[in-house]
């Protein structure tokens, strides 16, 4: 297991941990949670040895294998699928050895290098590299284009899939999603919930983190604060015992109140004398709760806009592409104040595209786009993060748009964006995404847009951010078009999803959750579809209806079964869970109990995913069959 004991930790002169402890288990998942700064990324630099404790101890177990995802890449010219196996320094020190020995023609070394490179299950590793290149996006193509051809987004894909394929007791992941889009984001979340290691996990995705991860550990005031349970979870107690805490805190005031009373009104009184003395050195040795306040010190909030025409845009029969290339044809589409549209499809199906064609970055290839008069256009795009001039402060960045406007009204609207004091005044260039990103959404807020485009709006914010502006969001009066891998973001904001997919962009008949099932399948079943022809026969439909269900009907029972033997399972599978979180249980006369509870958590891991697997089969043997049915 992992131990901290009383750690104090500085880096930069700035004390991040003091007096700090904590215990994680072998085989659990966890977050780490709080503000930017308070030295998260820090924590696993310190678990990964790449310095050491101030004070304290801290124990990761020596025989445990690592991995995390490097944050360069250089620009290489071996191939994607190449460089991640070279990431895998024993399946290639075993490859080269067996291809050693076979140049060798010595049929003993040949005979050892074979057992040793079949042990490591050598001839598997490059598919599973190449199923997780698949899985976080990369086509059988681009796996053999050179590192040097791909952005730093999707490099640091690579790096990703390198710490997968890294055969590893500990997984440190730190933001593993922000490059990512939704759909390989589905995927990485089931990746990691079959991850069998322990699992420690930074990630301002909250959706994500309620999927993959059991319990969160919040850095706060220099502590290590432990919470059972995902990150929904954690907010509820968190909210709780502040509550708790802030009641306490009044009380504590009214307290110290009284007392001050007491000591103001008898200090000069020989009588009272002693007593206020006393009462004095009592309030000096009281100590002060802090008062419960949220993390966030930020105040998002979209300002009326000036008009608000209808339609605001509108699309017919468009036609977009680059060059002669096109990727997406006979779109229609009508914008009116109150539109709240999510873009759904698959990676490089065109939902940036679509996203540039709104905003007039890139012209239609054919078709007719109309803007109303007074449309104003709030466009947030990664790009723009890097046209913000480095040597102006966010101030100099306001005073461009708005150089009519008083400084003290323009440093109170970026002190809502955590651009306060000094800060509003320093240059962009030091600034970190986050801060960057959140000095675009001010720049674009102050501009009072009614129609909102956001093409991933929430890469590099953390959560209180995030939070503060899907509440921003809701509150928004004109229409918007977002693309993000934020879930949360987009079930809160969102009244209609659209599918891009095809080459065509048409609603989505569905939610997240059917988006997530469409993404399974595989196919386009859940794809926008025409109307299905009436039935004019009502006696022929009953008698197709019937025999529909005749032959459905064992494969209902069937899962219905699987189904019932899942939740019997499940509900094994949490009983061994909380057997497994009691300490007394990792001791050395516990060994062989908890080798046994180990063991059967493996068989029912794998017997889970088996069962999933026959669901989903079953389930999409149903549904083929009543898409026969309604076809015919």
């Amino acid at each position: 297991m992992i131990t901290l004991d009383k750690v104090q930790l500085i880096r930069g002169g700035k004390r991040l941990l003091d007096d700090a402890s904590l215990t994680i288990y072998p085989g659990h998942k966890l977050a780490l949670v709080g503000a930017n700064g308070v030295g998260k990324s820090s924590l696993l630099g310190l678990l990964m040895n790449e310095y050491g404790v101030d004070a304290g101890e801290c124990h990761v177990p020596g025989h445990w294998r690592q991995a995390s995802v490097a944050q360069d890449t250089p620009a290489l010219d071996c191939s994607a699928l190449d460089y991640v196996l070279d990431g895998d320094s024993r399946y290639r020190a075993l490859e080269q050895e067996l291809a050693d020995a076979q140049h060798s023609g010595d049929g003993t070394r040949i005979g050892h290098a074979h057992d040793a490179f079949e042990a490591y299950h050598g001839y598997q590793v490059p598919a599973r590299a190449a199923e997780l290149l698949d899985g976080l996006g990369f086509s059988q193509t681009a796996q053999g284009q050179s590192v040097k051809s791909f952005s730093g987004g999707w490099r640091m894909r690579l790096n990703l899939a390198r710490a997968l394929l890294i055969p590893s007791d500990l997984l440190l992941l730190d933001e593993p999603t922000n490059h990512l889009d939704l759909d390989t984001l589905i995927w990485l979340e089931g990746w990691l919930k079959r991850y069998d290691g322990t699992l420690i996990l930074i990630s301002h995705d909250r959706d994500f983190l309620d999927a993959v991860v059991g319990e969160v550990v919040h850095v706060e005031h220099l502590k290590l604060n432990h919470y059972q349970g995902n990150y929904s979870q954690f907010e509820r107690q968190r909210a709780a015992r502040l509550a708790q805490q802030q009641a306490s805190f009044e009380k504590q005031e009214r307290q110290r109140a009284h007392m001050q009373s007491f000591v103001d009104r008898f200090r000069a009184k020989a009588s009272k004398a002693r007593q206020a003395q006393s009462r004095l050195k009592a309030l000096e040795k009281l100590m002060v709760e802090a008062p419960a306040h949220s993390d966030s010190g930020f105040q998002m909030a979209f300002r009326e806009p000036l008009s608000l025409p209808s339609p605001l845009l509108r699309m017919d029969e468009v036609q977009g592409g680059y060059g002669e290339v096109t990727i997406l044809r006979h779109i229609r589409l009508n914008l009116v104040p109150g539109s709240r549209i999510g873009l759904l499809g698959r990676n490089g199906a065109g939902k940036s595209t679509l996203i540039k064609m709104l905003s007039g970055d890139l012209k239609p290839q054919a078709g007719e786009l109309l803007l109303s008069q007074g449309v104003k256009i709030g466009y947030f795009a990664q790009h723009q993060l890097e046209s913000l001039d480095p040597r102006h402060s966010p101030l100099d960045h306001l005073v461009q748009i708005a150089p009519e406007a008083k400084e003290q009204e323009l440093r109170n609207f970026l002190g809502g964006y955590g651009f306060g004091g000094d800060k509003a005044l320093s240059p962009v260039a030091p600034f970190s995404g986050g801060e960057k990103a959140r000095l675009v959404l001010a720049l674009l807020v102050w501009q009072r847009p009614n129609l909102l485009l956001l093409d991933e709006p929430t890469n590099h914010l953390d959560l209180e951010m995030r939070h503060a502006l899907t509440v921003a969001l809701q509150g928004f009066e004109g229409a918007m078009v977002i693309v993000s891998h934020d879930r949360h973001l987009l079930r809160a904001t969102c009244s209609d999803f659209y599918l891009v997919d095809g080459g065509q962009v048409a609603p989505f008949d569905g939610d997240l959750e059917d988006y997530h099932r469409w993404l399974l399948k595989g196919d386009e079943q859940n794809a926008p579809a025409e109307t299905a022809k009436p039935v004019d026969d009502k006696k022929a439909r009953k008698r197709a209806e019937a025999a529909l269900r005749q032959v459905l009907s064992p494969l209902k029972k069937q899962q219905e079964k699987v189904d019932r033997q899942m939740a019997q399972d499940q509900q094994r599978w949490d009983e061994l869970e909380q057997l497994l979180s009691d300490s007394a249980l990792y001791q050395d006369d516990k060994k062989a109990e908890l080798t046994a509870l180990l063991k059967e958590r493996g068989d029912l891991q794998n017997r889970l995913e088996e069962l999933e697997m026959e669901w989903l089969e079953l389930q999409e043997q149903i549904e083929q069959m009543t898409q026969s049915h309604q076809e015919g």
